[in-house]
């Protein structure tokens, strides 16, 4: 069996190539090597030698095809992401990517057994919450105006009380980002492709995932990589708005393991799996078990300031795919030790989250209480 990982010199998609190889698979790579993941535009040394890697873009229809030609399963994971403005590109490679592969499949008469979709937590929003007066509620963004004030909780829509995190489930989204929309977009293209062509497919909506190779170029999001690039730097922590943000946080083998069971199991089939972490944690605990499992004696900086388009608390549920078996074992600590060991290997790593904060500041992203 040959399987096919769109972006599979990246992040998450590396790792599945690790365990697709382990598990006796024919594995084939499709990867653009673009920046700021790859800023050097060259194959990264963790991509097997015995991986066939192919250079392409998943817009470029040559490229699409030449990588689905006898494959027999894929996982779609080439995606764009960020907190820019180029609100196209959004569009144009996370869902005019995804309507070309099923495309190709489908005009090509590719006997593809099951496309796997890599989507994100981000399509929730804001998630579920519980009013104590008008229960679930799926609340808008907050405010600009609310966040300025340094008014932190999201408040019921109706009648404007603070309300209580839920863990999320499967069932609504809310997309408020341009990466959110362009993910939920993602989705319906495969589904609803999938359903009406017979490709079996699945979308697995992962939560904030860490690890070794997640790169620490892109410090435009993701907590453990600002927190990395700040300690290497000799600088604490910074947390936005009161660190009080509930998260849950995955490790990659978890994830890996997700996806290869949503590949395997045909229980899986046209489902969407939330996959995450069973620790929720705030995002000062967060902070202070990295400052402890990197044995330094930082504390954390908390300036007034907050990324305007986050999200207050986001919390999956993942009781539909422990049904299939699955269930995260890694806890938060080894996550942070494991990616200080791998970043260990690098002699010197600069400050980018400086880089990416200016950048940030300049488009209105990163904002303070007035």
């Amino acid at each position: 069996m040959r399987v096919l990982v769109t972006g599979g010199a990246g992040f998450i998609g590396s790792h599945i190539v690790d365990l697709l190889l382990t598990r006796g698979y024919s594995t084939r790579v499709l990867d653009s090597l673009e920046p700021p993941v790859h800023p050097e535009r060259q194959k990264p040394d963790y991509v097997p030698s015995d991986v066939e890697f192919i250079r392409g873009d998943v817009c470029r229809r040559s490229d699409l095809a030449r990588a689905l030609k006898g494959s027999d399963f894929v996982f779609h994971l080439a995606a764009y992401q960020g907190y820019l403005s180029d609100f196209s590109k959004f569009a144009r490679v996370n869902d005019g990517g995804t309507a070309l592969l099923y495309e190709i499949i489908v005009n090509n008469k590719l006997p593809v057994k099951k496309v796997i979709v890599a989507s994100s937590q981000a399509v929730y929003g804001e998630g579920k919450y519980e009013c104590p007066e008008h229960g679930v509620q799926y609340p808008p963004p907050r405010p600009l105006e609310q966040l300025e004030k340094g008014e932190w909780e999201v408040k019921c829509p109706l009648c404007r009380q603070s309300m209580k995190p839920k863990a999320t489930d499967e069932l609504r989204t809310n997309p408020h980002s341009q990466y959110a929309i362009s993910k939920y977009s993602q989705e319906l293209y495969a589904l609803n492709l999938g359903k009406r062509y017979g490709i079996p497919t699945v979308v697995l909506r992962y939560s904030i995932t860490q690890g070794p190779r997640q790169s620490f170029h892109n410090a435009y999001s993701g907590i453990l990589r600002i927190f990395t690039v700040r300690l290497l730097n000799n600088l604490p922590p910074v947390i936005y708005e009161d660190g009080r943000q509930l998260r849950d946080y995955v490790h990659i083998e978890d994830v890996a393991r997700a996806s290869l069971l949503a590949m395997e199991n045909e229980a899986a089939n046209f489902e969407v799996f939330n996959v995450g972490g069973n620790n929720p944690l705030t995002v000062q605990e967060y902070a202070q078990r990295f400052i402890k499992t990197a044995r330094k004696a930082f504390e954390p900086e908390i300036p007034g300031q907050f990324r305007f388009g986050d999200t207050r608390h986001i919390v999956s549920d993942i009781s539909k795919l422990r049904k299939l078996g699955w269930e995260p074992r890694i806890p938060v600590t080894r996550i942070v030790k494991d990616y200080l060991d791998w970043v260990a290997s690098y002699s010197q790593i600069a400050d980018f989250y400086a880089i990416a904060e200016r950048s940030m500041k300049n488009k209105g992203v990163i904002r303070s209480v007035r």
